[in-house]
């Protein structure tokens, strides 16, 4: 039976990968990486020539098959992605799944390595350990909302492409309030790396003005959990919506006397319209 390696390769600064990931490349009999001309440089560049075969999104099921019948004959097989750790809104998880599940006395070994969403933690600030992790944010705009009203308590870490991120920081700001707090992460570990931490505004102020490309790693701030009973909020609502106040003016009005977000506030003005 032979032995799957999940192997972490770096996020940007080649140094970074490790002596025994190294190790098992050299020996590795299938190396599958997601683009092979990214991995065929990076393993070059460290005197290795093992033999690559694809295995992305678009052939991870079909190939699964093929690797299972290498591990079955007894190959080991390194499973690489073009940056950072297999598996982890890369592509693996079927791989490992179906291992587990069609050959259970295949060995599965994970080699540790550079990490962007640990890495970007690093270099953040944060008032606590806890954060939530949730890959590639949605592409579409409702779906976007739902997860950031579910995760709004904690630190939520996502992945963005540079070329959506502007519109990403727009979604925030309508959902989470123009006074919430992001931390952006680009290029990490590489020359022109840098973290930018501010309102959504700012943030997009600043790239406005700058260099927007390379890989993104965000996060969004918790919002303060608030003590207030949401009945005591609506009930403030129809008061101020007898008078006659806009949703607008309510939301405005009740924000800055809870500690309730003044979106949150405005929706439920809307709702109750």
């Amino acid at each position: 039976m032979g032995e799957l390696y999940i192997v972490a390769t770096p996020i940007g600064n080649k140094d970074d990968i490790s002596i025994r990931a190294l190790e098992i490349l050299k020996a590795a009999d299938i190396v599958a990486c997601e683009d092979s001309r990214v991995s065929k440089k990076l393993l070059e560049s460290y005197g290795i020539s093992q033999k690559l075969v694809s295995y992305h999104k678009f052939n991870e099921k079909q190939r699964s098959v093929e690797l299972l019948q290498a591990l079955d004959a007894g190959k080991s097989v390194a499973l690489i992605s073009d940056a950072g750790m297999p598996c982890i809104s890369d592509p693996g998880r079927i791989l490992v799944q179906e291992v587990r599940e069609e050959l259970p006395d295949t060995k599965i070994s994970c080699i540790p390595g550079a990490s962007s969403v640990t890495t970007f933690l690093a270099l953040v600030p944060r008032g606590g350990e806890e954060f939530s992790f949730i890959g590639f944010l949605p592409r579409v705009k409702n779906q976007q909302q739902k997860i950031l009203e579910k995760y709004k308590f904690v630190d939520t870490v996502f992945f963005e492409a540079a070329n959506r991120l502007i519109e990403t920081l727009e979604n925030i700001k309508e959902f989470r309030g123009a006074d919430s707090k992001i931390a952006i992460g680009r290029e990490l570990t590489k020359l022109y790396e840098e973290v930018q931490t501010g309102t959504p505004d700012e943030i997009i102020s600043y790239y406005r003005n700058h260099t927007l490309k390379g890989e993104i790693v965000g996060m969004i701030y918790a919002e303060p959990e608030s003590n207030t009973d949401e009945s005591e909020i609506v009930e403030k609502v129809k008061a101020l919506q007898s008078l006659n106040y806009s949703a607008k003016d309510i939301s405005q009005i009740l924000s800055t006397l809870y500690p309730v977000n003044k979106n949150s506030i405005y929706r439920l003005a809307v709702k109750d319209n």
